[in-house]
């Protein structure tokens, strides 16, 4: 199962997120979101490296895939990202429509970031929402289901896992929105076959963009041994 650490900005967080094994971790890009990566959290005093974040020595073996998280932002925008974030995926929330993701596809992947992958982020609340996947089916290579109303705050809710149900495309998918410490074993209960994994993000931090270790190492272990 795939445990995508969305939200971080701390080098050394990201390099602590890491070594537990995570298996993608989320640069957000979107400045509505607190976790912004080019943001200074100035209620923690705290200025990042950034240089440090965008080399590849946060990720010599190329294991834990980078994915750059975007709103409904302007694709030369998106582009200079991907390339100076060395990003592995983009992961596109807000309006995007086909046309608009192909030829960012096309740019990236022929240009700029040749291997480049990307994930849609879909807002569902019911089976009319989970339909909603057919739009990107010849442009997304991974979908991410999250709660309709959480995206750009922190609310930690859920929807009601078994919409998944009704998802009968064959591109997987990870789910997002409220996994907490204490969901390993609904996690686990997840059987849909073309469910790929989790992304966590708020209920691990200690404050916005900085995870709590001690929180998730153990639910990234029990996860494993599930």
């Amino acid at each position: 199962m795939i445990i995508k650490v969305c939200g971080l900005r701390d080098p050394e967080n990201i390099r602590a997120v890491m070594g537990l094994g995570a298996d993608m971790i989320g640069l957000v890009f979107d400045r509505r979101n607190p976790r912004y990566v080019s943001s200074i959290p100035s209620n923690v005093g705290l200025l990042p490296d950034y240089a440090s974040i965008q080399g590849r020595d946060l990720n010599e073996d190329g294991k834990v895939a980078r994915v750059g998280v975007f709103g409904s932002d302007m694709p030369q925008n998106i582009i200079t990202m991907a390339y100076n974030y060395k990003l592995d995926y983009v992961q596109l929330y807000g309006k995007n429509d086909e046309i608009m993701i192909n030829n960012l596809r096309l740019t990236l992947r022929d240009e700029i970031c040749p291997g480049i992958k990307f994930i849609k982020a879909i807002g569902i609340a019911d089976m009319e929402d989970v339909g909603l996947w057919r739009k990107y089916k010849n442009v997304a290579d991974m979908l991410l289901f999250y709660p309709k109303k959480q995206y750009g705050d922190d609310v930690d809710t859920k929807f009601e896992w078994s919409l998944l149900d009704y998802y009968d495309g064959d591109i997987p998918f990870i789910i997002s929105g409220g996994i907490g410490p204490d969901d390993v074993e609904k996690v686990l209960s997840l059987t849909h076959p073309c469910m790929a994994g989790i992304d966590i993000n708020s209920r691990f931090e200690t404050f916005p963009a900085i995870k709590d270790i001690s929180l998730l190492k153990p639910f990234i272990e029990s996860i494993r041994n599930g």
